[in-house]
């Protein structure tokens, strides 16, 4: 089996038939076939059946195209980085971003990597902690920007930081009709967005409503925070924020921050595979938002 047998059979798969892959490829039909029976063999199972004058895929052609396109993939992501590296030599900081942690908090913690006098190239992923702990192991990424510490018991060898931590805000737009006055008994029977379970805030917000005696409607959960704010935007319901990020949210979602909650503290955290740092952009990263983000942070 090599990428060239993977390739022809991407392309049939795709196309729909022999005929027009070959056309595609600029190659003859009998090259194509022959190509795609070598791989049956090898694989031991069929890939394609007729299907009036083109080809479908079996069920093992189906698992096989999904592999496929994965092996494909990471070859192009190879060739552009590889490609990337020879026209420009400036260092690469490869970051994960959790899903839950706030797009204008990634930004400003990254900001002071463009006034540095060697210039850094960033590959930002963003995915749940789990899938980004598993690139850091295999050293895909650098660093990994999350909402908890590494969590316990993982067998990755890793190294939490604390970037600091912020007073949890609740926000919501002006038709809602709630008064800060009245925060937090506004929220008692109001539309309310949460973020999903997986957010390690969303315990602490539960037990603060239950103290409180607050019962509002919970109108959606959500595991993307960008799409919380957008649903919030719209006028869905109060959602939370950190309140370090009260006037980027307010001003980028037309909203107006309605009561902060001391006693929830949103922190932040940056996973490393190494204790010490030596990588002069993540020190940047750390250093930024110990000084700018949360100065006053404990």
């Amino acid at each position: 089996m090599n990428l060239k047998h993977l390739h022809y059979f991407w392309t049939v798969a795709r196309l729909g038939g022999v005929s027009r892959a070959a056309a595609q490829l600029q190659l003859t039909p009998q090259t194509v076939s022959g190509q795609i029976r070598q791989l049956e063999e090898e694989l031991g199972t069929a890939l394609f059946r007729p299907a009036g004058r083109g080809l479908e895929l079996t069920e093992a052609g189906r698992l096989a195209l999904s592999y496929v396109d994965e092996i494909l993939h990471l070859g192009g992501e190879m060739k552009q980085a590889l490609s990337a590296r020879q026209q420009s030599p400036a260092p690469v900081l490869r970051l994960g971003i959790t899903d839950v942690v706030p797009k204008f908090f990634a930004y400003r913690l990254l900001a002071p990597l463009g006034r540095l006098p060697e210039p850094v190239r960033l590959v930002c992923r963003e995915g749940s902690i789990d899938m980004l702990l598993a690139e850091l192991a295999l050293q895909r990424l650098d660093l990994v920007v999350a909402d908890r510490p590494m969590p316990s018991g993982l067998a990755i060898r890793g190294h939490s930081h604390k970037l600091g931590e912020s007073p949890l805000a609740f926000f919501g737009v002006a038709a809602l009709g709630g008064n800060p006055a009245d925060f937090p008994a506004c929220l008692n029977d109001a539309p309310l967005l949460l973020p999903g379970g997986h957010a390690a805030i969303r315990g602490h917000i539960d037990r603060w409503l239950d103290d409180q005696r607050l019962t509002p409607r919970l109108m959606g959960e959500f595991d993307d925070g960008a799409l919380l704010k957008a649903f919030g935007q719209a006028g869905a319901g109060y959602f939370p924020g950190p309140a370090v990020l009260a006037d980027e949210i307010c001003e980028r979602y037309g909203v107006r921050c309605i009561g902060q909650v001391d006693e929830i503290r949103e922190a932040f955290w940056s996973i490393t595979a190494e204790r010490r740092i030596h990588h002069p952009a993540i020190l940047t990263v750390m250093e930024s938002a110990r000084t700018a983000l949360f100065p006053e942070s404990p």
